[in-house]
């Protein structure tokens, strides 16, 4: 049975960046070492990659789709997967109306059959969203 791991934003943000370099390159060559020699899969989950995304921006000073860019690149590595598979990516790389961040609380309850209620206009517009 393969083993499988999640991410906090520390790691994320650190694959993101290559900084600060010394716990970049350790926590490169931790996750090579699970994912090629004991077969694990790593994930991410919405809200580490959401987390990860205002990190990038506020603590980098990185643009909006400059982190949107970084993160997918980590993504589609090899070396982590988003938890919630390919839909993930395309929200990512999507330039709908509504927030990176709203895009992805939508897809989480939108995997759980939910409809969401939301009062945000331009959530509100997202597939299963409805303006309370």
């Amino acid at each position: 049975m393969t083993r499988r791991f999640g991410i906090d934003t520390s790691v994320l943000v650190r694959l993101a960046t290559g900084d600060p370099e010394v716990d970049y390159l350790k926590n490169l060559s931790s996750l090579t070492h699970l994912v090629e020699k004991e077969q694990a899969e790593i994930v991410v989950s919405n809200q580490v990659i959401g987390e990860a995304y205002v990190a990038l921006q506020f603590h980098y000073g990185v643009a909006k789709a400059d982190a949107r860019s970084a993160l997918v690149t980590v993504l589609q590595s090899g070396l982590v997967a988003p938890l919630n598979g390919a839909k993930v990516i395309e929200i990512l790389c999507s330039r709908q109306p509504a927030g990176l961040l709203d895009r992805l609380i939508a897809e989480d309850y939108q995997r759980e059959g939910l409809k969401i209620l939301t009062n945000d206009k331009r959530m509100a517009k997202l597939p299963s969203c409805s303006k309370l």
